[in-house]
């Protein structure tokens, strides 16, 4: 069984600050100020997971080192602490993604259900070949992961907030062919991820 671990940033490729100067939204604000409210006041670290991810939908689908120093400052952390968690868990971005993040379970019920398969469909429909890559048009960055909790309706998928599954090659492919076109196919499960900000249907931070 393999591990998966968080491959946006590697050793030779430490993400550096870029002096931009990021400010939350009001909106984002009234979301922090929620989310701290659960915590005893000292316990500030315990909103980072939550917080960074509004971050990342905040500032394009991905957390530059200015997003994470904002994250920071935010919580009275220091800098490493914020860092230690978003390159931990994959699910937050350290590098620019496409407009849809098409994440392809390649795990057990998907892999034994020809996720393989519907992966190879995706990178042909997207040009792309390999985990991580982003297509040159920038549409797409498509990314072999772990579980996604949904294996009752293996193989699946997830872009950006959607889930999509039973998949077959063809499906995937003309998901990836509307997607192109500017339409958004409805998700078609109700084993939706979970905003980890409100713990209910995913809102985007307007």
């Amino acid at each position: 069984m393999k591990i998966a671990i968080n491959q946006s940033v590697k050793g030779e490729n430490i993400p550096q600050p870029g002096a931009q100067q990021l400010v939350f939204s009001a909106a984002a604000k009234k979301k922090i100020k929620t989310i701290l409210a659960r915590y005893p006041k000292g316990r500030e670290q315990s909103a980072l997971i939550p917080v960074l991810w509004l971050a990342q939908q905040e500032f394009g689908n991905w957390l530059s080192v200015d997003a994470m120093e904002l994250v920071a400052r935010t919580l009275e952390l220091p800098y490493i602490r914020v860092y230690e968690v978003a390159t931990f868990y994959t699910m937050f971005n350290l590098k620019p993604v496409g407009k849809y993040h098409v994440q392809v379970c390649t795990n057990c019920a998907c892999m034994v259900r020809g996720s393989q398969k519907v992966l190879e469909s995706i990178q042909k429909a997207t040009k792309t070949s390999q985990s991580g890559e982003t297509s040159a048009d920038d549409l797409f960055t498509v990314t072999e992961v772990e579980c996604l909790g949904a294996c009752v309706n293996a193989p699946m998928m997830q872009v950006n907030t959607h889930y999509y599954t039973d998949l077959t090659p063809e499906s995937a492919a003309e998901i990836m062919n509307q997607l192109r076109d500017g339409n958004i196919p409805e998700a078609d499960t109700p084993h939706a991820p979970k905003d980890p900000v409100t713990g209910g249907k995913y809102e985007e931070v307007k």
